[in-house]
């Protein structure tokens, strides 16, 4: 009797005093980040879109399978055209575009590098120019592109962005791998200046893969003289490994650090691994590029480069390792593993050396705005948490990343998308309702800015791309290529952006223009934008349909 009286009084006074209760546990988090990696990269991604067994297939990604068949796929998932837009929104979960984030671009000069005075309305990371050499007749000039993401140095003029990792306050933060949005080694603005513990990086858009240290250790030579900082901040090769082949290397140190916070279990983690693999330069392990020369379906969807299909073998033993680290160390039940591309494939049909992979059958790759260009993988895991072997179906972006770690995380995503004047809204609710039946996901528009002339061919002619714009609304997507055309697809039923309906569909496709231009009016300043080129002789123009100016009025 005294034994039921006891256990009565104690369920009592847990239930009365709210305080007795152990403090809920927030789970790990790993966000993985691939680069220049193809929605149809990916066998189970392959596989769901056209029915081909993997076996069958070119390249081989048994953990990213494997992870798909343990967690929730996305398949409308969204980044940008390039990579370093996408780490602006993942990093921010604003718009690119709205940060003057519009391109990814090798070391350039900028107001601050050069320590030029800065012109009024300009940020000190803004490039003077970026432009490929292009040899045809061009009848748009360059918008510009932000290179830094602001953290409230003296530089910043009072803007200072909130990370991910800041937001995540209880958090142990640590980032691994490609930065580039860090105004090419700029003080202030590097994986530290935004609340990470900085494991290994580099603040470029390529790395060798072999021998890459004498580049990423430089410590004193500013190759700007002028640029207002001792020394340039670069990169920093981190721990030593003993690996020589940068995927390994990468991944053995993030290993480290998950063995690491298993031990200590003083705080949750939040890891940002963000390789280099796939980007060039194509540099693979011999044994394995052996192995791919020798495979007999080469050539499977095009996919037929034995260097390009090593490289993606060795980011997916990446994965694995990852995975299998976490059953190790008794961390997988309370850790969300997210997997994600930072812009479509380099399509091998509109590469000026026919290099990189083949989307197929999806339109274009990289740089482009059609589905092969943003179109990617978005994979989310967390073992006995959310739904496995599953599919959504829903359109969402990279802005959304940043609200729906908030909230796996336990904290109020709502709050601080209001705050910060985000763009993304949390996708957590379509992990556990994956066909938004409650319809907690309420996004329906999407948008991406691009005011480049690039040297990779258009995928509608064999002809340098122009600037384009566009957005995505419910089922359609209207592409607003500057140069004085329009693309309008309904992405339900014609993915592969095979009909233009912009003539057959005039009301919509005005429509969308229209909210398109607003939101581009609203949102990217000027300078973001293309121009007229003053020089343009409309007599030497290579394309078949004239240039008309469809922005005069914006």
């Amino acid at each position: 009797m005294k034994k039921l009286v006891s256990i009565t009084f104690c369920a009592l006074l847990l239930i009365g005093c709210k305080t007795a209760l152990p403090k809920e546990v927030k789970p790990n988090i790993i966000f993985i980040l691939a680069d220049d990696f193809g929605y149809m990269d990916v066998q189970g991604y392959a596989q769901h879109l056209t029915g081909e067994a993997p076996d069958k297939m070119f390249y081989e990604t048994p953990n990213l399978n494997k992870l798909m068949s343990e967690g929730v796929s996305f398949s409308q998932a969204y980044a940008n055209q390039l990579c370093s837009p996408t780490r602006a929104s993942l990093l921010t979960g604003k718009y690119a575009g709205r940060l003057g984030f519009t391109t990814a671009m090798p070391i350039r000069k900028t107001y601050y590098n050069q320590n030029l005075p800065i012109p009024e309305g300009y940020l000190a990371h803004d490039v003077l120019e970026h432009k490929d050499a292009i040899k045809i007749e061009q009848a748009l000039i360059n918008g510009i592109s932000n290179s830094a993401i602001a953290t409230g140095t003296t530089y910043d003029n009072g803007n200072d962005e909130l990370s991910i990792a800041e937001a995540l306050k209880e958090y142990h933060s640590a980032f691994i791998g490609k930065w580039h949005i860090g105004g090419f080694g700029a003080q202030g603005h590097q994986p530290k200046d935004h609340g990470f513990e900085t494991l290994a990086w580099y603040d470029a858009g390529g790395s060798p893969y072999y021998n890459w240290k004498k580049n990423w250790n430089i410590t004193s030579k500013k190759i700007f003289p002028n640029m207002p900082q001792e020394a340039w901040e670069m990169g920093d090769t981190g721990k030593e490994t003993g690996e020589d082949y940068l995927t390994d290397d990468l991944t053995k140190q993030a290993l480290y650090f998950i063995d690491e916070q298993a031990k200590e279990n003083k705080k949750p983690f939040f890891l940002y691994f963000s390789h280099f693999a796939v980007h060039a330069p194509y540099q693979g392990k011999e044994d394995e590029v052996s192995y791919f020369q020798n495979k007999e379906n080469k050539g499977w969807n095009g996919h037929k480069d034995p260097v390009y299909a090593s490289m993606i073998k060795s980011m997916d033993r990446s994965v694995g390792a990852i995975l299998n680290k976490l059953r190790e160390t008794g961390l997988e039940e309370n850790t969300l593993v997210v997997f994600m591309s930072d812009n479509g494939g380099i399509d091998s049909k509109i590469t000026p050396k026919g290099d990189g992979t083949d989307n197929s059958p999806f339109l274009g790759g990289k740089a482009c705005l059609t589905e092969g260009g943003i179109r990617v993988p978005l994979i989310f895991k967390w073992k006995g948490k959310i739904e496995t072997g599953k599919w959504v179906d829903v359109p969402v972006d990279c802005t959304d990343i940043f609200p729906t770690i908030l909230e796996a995380a336990g904290y109020n995503s709502k709050a601080v998308v209001k705050t910060n004047k985000l763009d993304g809204q949390s996708v957590f609710s379509l992990l556990s309702d994956t066909q938004n039946s409650k319809n907690t996901y309420t996004k329906t528009a999407h948008y991406w800015h691009y005011p480049f002339n690039v040297i990779y061919n258009s995928p509608y002619e064999p002809l340098a791309l122009t600037p384009h714009s566009a957005i995505r609304d419910g089922d359609y997507k209207l592409i607003f290529d500057w140069y004085g055309r329009l693309y309008l697809y309904n992405i339900e039923t014609d993915p592969f952006e095979k009909t233009n309906l912009s003539s057959t569909n005039p009301e919509l496709t005005n429509k969308l223009f229209k909210k398109l231009k607003d939101w581009l009016k609203q949102n990217i300043e000027k300078r973001y934008w293309p121009s007229i080129n003053p020089n343009y002789n409309p007599n030497k123009e290579s394309r078949e349909t004239p240039f008309m100016n469809l922005f005069s009025e914006m």
